[in-house]
């Protein structure tokens, strides 16, 4: 009898330790927070459809999310005052270059225009147009702080390594190489993210679910919501995002990319 208590005692305390390592595996938070992963939702290019669509969607929810807008953007030439006072508002304005140069001829891009096919960049060219888009957006928001995002992912001339002239500028950059880094994992200089075309909200939910699971930092890319560019997602597939996020919350942490930059950079 002694020998079978014991033996239920030991099956008892083994089920507690289970139990409890079970839970805290499955509640571990982020670094100084309560949520469990981080979002960060990111717009490319500056279009109509950024003021149009987007923003009223954001703020509908009470999220901010990060555009990444070109100095040549025809949207900020037409729209600026309208620009400013998505800035005013909390959402953020990262850099994009002057005049979004990519790769070209080398990646069999003919979109690209000859005039901005990064192949004949050179690198002070580059570093000239990305320093003179800087001063662009100042001008727009009074900001010194800021994140800039690697055109088309493109990210060196004749070899060299953009970053490396213009990390000084930055507190860091997007990239767009999908991945879920925990916050140890992540690289300032070309934090991954998925874009996302013609994707259903579904498939957008899963991802977060995902990084909710491994505690991990996801980033969105975006160009269409709604129309407006050739990558596009559908304004429900959107908005059943942002649903999601917001009936999450308390799990959820949903912020500007410079913010989880400056969080990155503290926490790691």
């Amino acid at each position: 009898m002694n020998k079978l208590s014991a033996s239920k005692i030991l099956i008892f305390l083994l089920g507690i330790i289970f139990f409890i390592t079970g839970k805290n595996m499955n509640s571990q938070t982020l670094p100084g927070k309560t949520q469990k992963c981080i979002v960060s939702l990111t717009y490319d290019d500056g279009i109509d459809i950024d003021l149009d669509n987007v923003v009223p969607a954001l703020d509908s929810v009470g999220f901010k999310g990060t555009f990444y807008v070109p100095a040549n953007s025809e949207s900020l030439n037409k729209r600026m005052y309208e620009w400013k006072a998505v800035a005013k508002n909390g959402h953020e304005l990262g850099n994009h270059t002057s005049f979004h140069p990519c790769n070209g001829k080398s990646k069999k891009r003919d979109w690209v225009s000859p005039d901005y096919d990064m192949d004949i960049y050179t690198m002070r060219r580059m570093v000239d147009e990305i320093k003179l888009a800087n001063v662009m957006l100042k001008a727009i928001d009074g900001k010194t702080v800021r994140t800039f995002a690697y055109t088309c992912g493109d990210q060196e001339i004749n070899g060299e390594n953009v970053w490396d002239k213009i990390k000084d500028e930055f507190v860091a950059a997007r990239g767009v190489n999908g991945e879920m880094p925990t916050i140890d994992q992540v690289k300032l200089n070309n934090i991954g993210s998925y874009m996302m075309a013609n994707n259903s909200g579904e498939d957008m939910i899963s991802l977060v679910k995902q990084a909710m699971k491994t505690n991990s930092l996801i980033v969105f890319l975006f160009h269409g919501v709604g129309g407006g560019h050739n990558i596009n997602v559908s304004l429900e597939a959107h908005s059943k995002l942002l649903h999601f996020l917001k009936q999450n919350e308390k799990d959820i942490w949903v912020a500007p990319f410079i913010d989880v930059a400056e969080y990155v950079k503290t926490n790691r």
